[in-house]
């Protein structure tokens, strides 16, 4: 059976500044998308895994890691695995870029079967 991936439209690729991130809606969930300085975009929960949670938006962005604002965790933009000593991991999801035009699928990465 061939399993549908809806995305939705998330704006133009000028939009998303490189080492920064911004905050899209999708149906009700505030995601994360980061573009970093290779020009890759990910996307990921606006949420940060702390037990006391916080905005991952407003993170640095160094590689493909995402360094959380106000606990320094170190989170893998790829996987959402946050990096040792921490642990935790944040919900990723699939970027699409076409004639730069940006959209995301709220299915996760990992039920897409990418990045297993």
């Amino acid at each position: 059976m061939i399993k549908t991936v809806k995305y939705y439209p998330a704006g133009c690729l000028e939009d998303y500044y490189v080492q920064m991130g911004r905050v899209v809606h999708i149906e009700g969930q505030e995601i994360a998308v980061f573009r970093t300085t290779s020009g890759d975009l990910y996307a990921l929960d606006n949420c940060n895994p702390h037990p006391k949670g916080g905005p991952l938006a407003e993170g640095m962005v160094s590689g493909h890691f995402v360094y959380d604002p106000l606990y320094d965790w170190k989170i893998d933009l790829r996987d959402g695995l946050v990096q040792a000593p921490d642990h935790g991991e944040v919900r990723t999801y699939q970027v699409l870029i076409e004639e730069g035009m940006v959209s995301i699928s709220m299915s996760s990465r990992h039920e897409q079967g990418i990045g297993t």
